[in-house]
């Protein structure tokens, strides 16, 4: 993995898990539940405010996010280590990817899909 951040994550959350005794939990499947799990909670804390309120958030809220975010980087991590991808590697291409598939003279200021503007 070419992120020293995410590797010593990934470290961290196979010595975490082996130490309990968890790996037999920790199937692709189980991981991936997990992982939307989290981020359910996670949007659960924005369900009803409004985009003012979800970008002023008060100190509880912030934190309870960051809990959660904290959450679903580390199932990410974990099943991306079970899976041996190296997540930092496939983050920097996908961004490349998407710098390709959405070319900024074209997109900016735009939330079309790219099968939308590709057509107009």
């Amino acid at each position: 993995m070419t992120d020293s951040l995410l590797t010593t994550l990934q470290q961290q959350m196979r010595q975490f898990t082996h130490e309990r005794d968890w790996d037999q939990f920790h199937t692709p499947k189980n991981l991936a539940m997990a992982l939307t799990g989290e981020a359910a909670e996670l949007q659960e804390i924005f369900q009803w405010l409004t985009a003012e309120q979800s970008a002023q958030l008060d100190a509880k809220q912030r934190a309870h996010a960051e809990e959660e975010l904290a959450d679903v980087l580390l199932y990410l991590c974990r099943l991306a280590d079970v899976l041996n991808i190296d997540l930092a590697a496939a983050a920097h291409a996908k961004i490349k990817r998407n710098a390709e598939k959405y070319p900024a003279e074209q997109v900016r200021g735009s939330a079309a899909k790219y099968h939308e503007y590709r057509q107009g």
